[in-house]
């Protein structure tokens, strides 16, 4: 069964800040040079949300910045490595909005689904309003709003099976064996794969490997940047 990567290693969470002060030599050993994120409270409240590749000099350090007095306990979590730090910052700032903080989160690469959001409700109001009015709808646009709110119509067998799935052009990515195999999914919905044309996900999985597969848990595609999920997912 494969393991969960795991991110946080230990933690303390709601430490009195005294404690920096009376039992400094114990929590240098516990945070010197390792990094994570730190939060600062007031009372009950949050103040501040950080990040640090030395968790124990930064958390020391606003005791005496322009932090002094702002906050009575901390919490700490240590990581496992720093490659997802900056982004799990960035989304606890877009989620608390802590006092502290001048500065909201950013993502490197993470796409904002508003604009995509107001293009489709925009979309399906449009098919609303032309039945109330009782205007002619074209299967086509009617085919793609269903799409868009995942009430998709079952796969037909006069076209690949994707096409009811995907609207445009996405790539594929597989791995099997230390091996890694890569499509596309075509604007009609077949897949080219090493210049071959395939009209199921099963199909091109079984070119890839040698054997009948089901292709829906063989290939991924790009959900989101970064996000690869499994094509049966685009089925639910």
């Amino acid at each position: 069964m494969r393991k969960t990567p795991q991110l946080v290693s230990q933690f303390l969470e709601t430490i009195s800040g005294k404690i920096l002060e009376n039992y400094q030599a114990i929590i240098r050993r516990y945070g010197h040079r390792r990094q994570g994120v730190y939060a600062l409270y007031r009372g009950d409240r949050l103040y501040y949300v950080g990040l640090a590749s030395n968790l124990n000099a930064r958390i020391k350090q606003h005791l005496r910045d322009r932090h002094k007095g702002k906050w009575d306990k901390f919490s700490v979590y240590l990581t496992i490595g720093d490659r997802h730090l900056k982004e799990l910052e960035s989304l606890v700032l877009r989620i608390a909005q802590p006092k502290g903080n001048k500065v909201a989160g950013k993502f490197a690469k993470a796409e904002n689904l508003r604009r995509k959001l107001k293009r489709d409700i925009r979309a399906s109001q449009q098919v609303e309003l032309n039945v109330l009015v009782g205007r002619r709808v074209r299967k086509r646009v009617i085919k793609r709003v269903l799409r868009k709110s995942k009430r998709k119509p079952g796969p037909t067998r006069k076209s690949p099976v994707l096409a009811d799935y995907f609207s445009q052009r996405v790539k594929l990515r597989a791995q099997w064996k230390g091996k890694t195999f890569r499509a596309t999914v075509r604007k009609d919905g077949s897949i080219r794969f090493q210049g071959n044309v395939f009209r199921s996900p099963s199909n091109a999985a079984r070119a890839a490997i040698g054997y009948a597969v089901n292709g829906w848990r063989f290939w991924t595609y790009e959900q989101a940047p970064g996000d690869w999920v499994f094509l049966n997912t685009r089925k639910k």
